[in-house]
């Protein structure tokens, strides 16, 4: 008997990201309304941080809401019908309502259903991650094209007596449409993690032992300088290695998109990584605050509205956070 030859699927060689969308919190909210619960002043957080204001979200707006907003925003500037989207990947930590995925429901808002959809938890690396696997189904005919998107709400997670991380956090959506391409638009991703110092940045206590009175509701929480310092020197490194895997160097790019964590932690980048003054690079930090897995795609919407001359060139771009997960790639924007 003639044993039955297994069918593999194919896809299209290459992909790239066709759009983007945003939507931010619609409050600004200045350093002078926060520092009161954590005996700090404005001084202080911009020097540390350069932190202006941050971007939150009303009581009535969720991290779900925002994702809807900029995913339809991404597909109607993509050309891509929405029905024609065979997959969706929401990256976020702050879906507080643990299941249904976020995905599934906002695949459903757009018109995307029957897409694939999930959530993934790679913290402030959760977009890179997000893209790496869309570009990784899309390639191999498992999906023809993806929404991918970085969503958080983290006033919802958030302690404002907090010193370590509270001011740096605001809320917002970034999306995109990536499908198949006649030029490689999206690079490797370099990517892994370090679970050995998982307890440098994350949530201080888990729902069961606040349900068992044994801790507190679940806020994140971050040892400052231990991230500082493995921001700075290990993820320089996994950036360099990001452009050796891309085939290029600093000086073929357009355009350096890292996770809008701290805005010292992006000025070492630019020293570490030599960038020349040609090179725009995405500061959205100082107005929208840290939005986590949201950080690379609205610093990416917002850089191509004020830079639309970059459409086409070369970002790389880089995320990094809690678990000390990192993905780094370099893309062509849309």
């Amino acid at each position: 008997m003639t044993k039955p030859t297994l069918q593999q699927s194919h896809g299209p060689a290459y992909t790239r990201i066709y759009a983007v969308g945003a939507a931010r919190g619609e409050n600004a909210v200045p350093n002078d309304d926060l520092i009161g619960p954590i005996d700090s002043s404005d001084e202080w957080i911009q020097q540390r941080t350069g932190i202006i204001t941050r971007t939150r979200a009303g009581a009535d707006v969720s991290a779900l809401d925002l994702a809807t907003d900029a995913a339809r925003e991404a597909i109607a500037k993509s050309g891509v019908a929405p029905e024609l989207i065979d997959l969706v990947i929401v990256a976020t930590i702050s879906n507080v309502q643990q299941t249904p995925s976020m995905a599934a429901v906002v695949a459903d808002r757009v018109g995307a259903n029957p897409a694939a959809a999930y959530d993934a938890n790679a913290a402030c690396a959760g977009y890179a991650y997000a893209v790496a696997q869309a570009d990784a189904l899309i390639r191999t005919g498992v999906a023809h094209y993806a929404l991918v998107i970085g969503a958080e709400k983290l006033s919802d997670v958030v302690d404002p007596t907090d010193r370590t991380i509270s001011f740096l956090l605001g809320d917002g959506a970034g999306a995109i449409v990536i499908g198949p391409s006649d030029f490689p638009g999206i690079a490797r991703t370099v990517w892994g993690s370090d679970g050995s110092k998982a307890g440098a940045v994350g949530m201080n206590g888990t729902l069961t032992e606040f349900r068992d009175g044994a801790a507190e509701w679940p806020t994140l929480r971050q040892e400052g300088q231990t991230v500082f310092r493995w921001a700075v020197w290990d993820m320089a490194k996994v950036a360099k290695q990001a452009l050796d895997a891309a085939g290029v160097t600093a000086a073929d790019l357009a355009a350096f998109i890292p996770h809008q964590a701290n805005m010292r932690i992006i000025d070492e980048f630019a020293k570490q990584l030599k960038l020349p003054e040609t090179v725009a690079i995405a500061r959205d930090i100082a107005t929208t605050g840290n939005t986590s897995a949201a950080s690379i795609p609205l610093a990416t919407h917002r850089l191509l509205e004020e830079h639309p001359e970059l459409s086409g060139g070369l970002a790389l771009q880089i995320g990094f956070g809690a678990g000390l997960v990192f993905g780094a790639q370099v893309v062509v924007l849309p």
